[in-house]
Parts: structure tokens; sequence; C-alpha cells
């Protein structure tokens, strides 16, 4: 294996260049003293043939300048995608009125993002859970975080709101507590009480019908 670690902020610069086998180190080329290093006995007389064939300026010159130029010339190439930002939708989401009021994004890139709730304008910690982030198929990801309003008044819920963001970012999506926005498990729950209602309504026409069928069947046999 090698290469090189760059940091442009703080300018710290790394190369490598190290051979193993079997999942163990055998030997590494040291930038600092320009030998190569080994901790088994097996690779000693390459350590010793490599130190002295003259090609530790090739090593140092190709493990800083020419690996420094190349991972700069690909981070330029990939800067625009490495930067794009893919903003969230962001929904309101509580199964039964009785357990916290989920906020969730999804869709967002990159995964540097936070997501919390606020009352009037502070962040909350108690009474708010927060989920980790997760990946989607698409190579964007999602997260939630969870609000227990079970002791906020009708009053208070208007001073609520969940703030999703992008670290590094002032820009910022915030949606208000409101319950008109609260998707729920209500509509399709009442959906299947209507549904079981009618089934059974169904099947209770059928049962009459069976038995005015069986009634005529032995009066005609009376007869």
């Amino acid at each position: 294996m090698n290469g090189c670690f760059w940091d442009d902020e703080t300018g710290e610069f790394e190369g490598f260049n190290a051979y193993g086998y079997d999942g163990e180190d055998l030997i590494r080329f040291d930038l600092k003293t320009l030998t190569w290093i080994t901790p088994r006995h097996q690779t000693v007389i390459n350590k010793h043939n490599w130190d002295s064939d003259g090609n530790s300026l090739f090593w140092k010159y190709a493990l800083t300048e020419d690996c420094r130029n190349f991972l700069q010339l690909y981070l330029n190439y990939g800067k625009r995608s490495l930067q794009t930002t893919v903003r969230p939708s962001v929904s309101l989401l509580q199964k039964t009125p009785f357990i916290p009021v989920t906020c969730h994004a999804t869709g967002f890139y990159p995964d540097t993002a936070l997501m919390f709730w606020r009352k009037d304008g502070e962040e909350l910690h108690e009474g708010a859970e927060k989920g980790e982030i997760l990946p989607n198929n698409d190579g964007t990801f999602q997260m939630s975080v969870g609000l227990n309003v079970s002791s906020v008044t009708d009053e208070d819920w208007r001073r609520y709101d969940c703030v999703f963001q992008f670290s590094g970012l002032k820009d910022s999506i915030t949606t208000k507590l409101d319950r008109a926005l609260i998707r729920t498990n209500q509509g399709s729950s009442f959906g299947l009480y209507i549904g079981i209602a009618i089934g059974a309504v169904l099947m209770l026409l059928v049962v009459l019908v069976c038995a005015v069928f069986v009634t005529k069947r032995r009066i005609s046999s009376g007869l």
C-alpha cells in the first residue's frame, strides 16, 4: 500500500509506502529517516538492500510531491460533487396521539447535518430524542428527532419548532409544531374499521339469504 494524507486546513501531510503479507506488516518506508523499517527478521535482508540501492530520494519525491499533486488534482475534479448539498423533505409524523411527535428529514446529502427541536428559539434537550443518521438506497440520508408532547398544552404548541441544518451552514429548514401538518395513522385506521364494518354487514346479509333459502326449501318439502 502506498499513498498520502493531506489536510488542506492545517497543512498536515503524511506519505506512506508499506508491504504486508497474510495480515501482518513486513516492511515500510520512513519518510523522516529515508530508510526502510521492518519488524520481522525475514525481511531484514530486504531492508539492507533497499537502504543501499539509492532509491530513497525517489520514494521521498513520489510520496510527497507526486502524491500531493495528484491528490490536489483529484480533489479539484471532485470538488463540485463533494461540496454539493441536497436539501431534504421534512415531515411531522405521529402514529397515534399518545406517542411523541417525530420530525423526520429524508433525502439530504451529505450526512453532516444537525436536527433538533426548539422552544421559543432555544434548543431543547429534555423531552427530545435524537435518532441516528441512516443511509437511503439512493445515496442520500435520513434522520429524525422526537418530541414528547404529552405535557405540552394547546396554547404552547406554537412555541415549538423543528430545525434541520447542514453543519457549518447558516441556512436551515424550520418546521412549526402544528397539528394540521402531522401525518398520522388515524386515517388508515378509520378505513380499516369501515372495511371491517362493511364486511360484517355483508356477512350478515349472506347469513340471512341462506336462512331464507333454507326456510323456503323446508316449506316446499312440506307441501
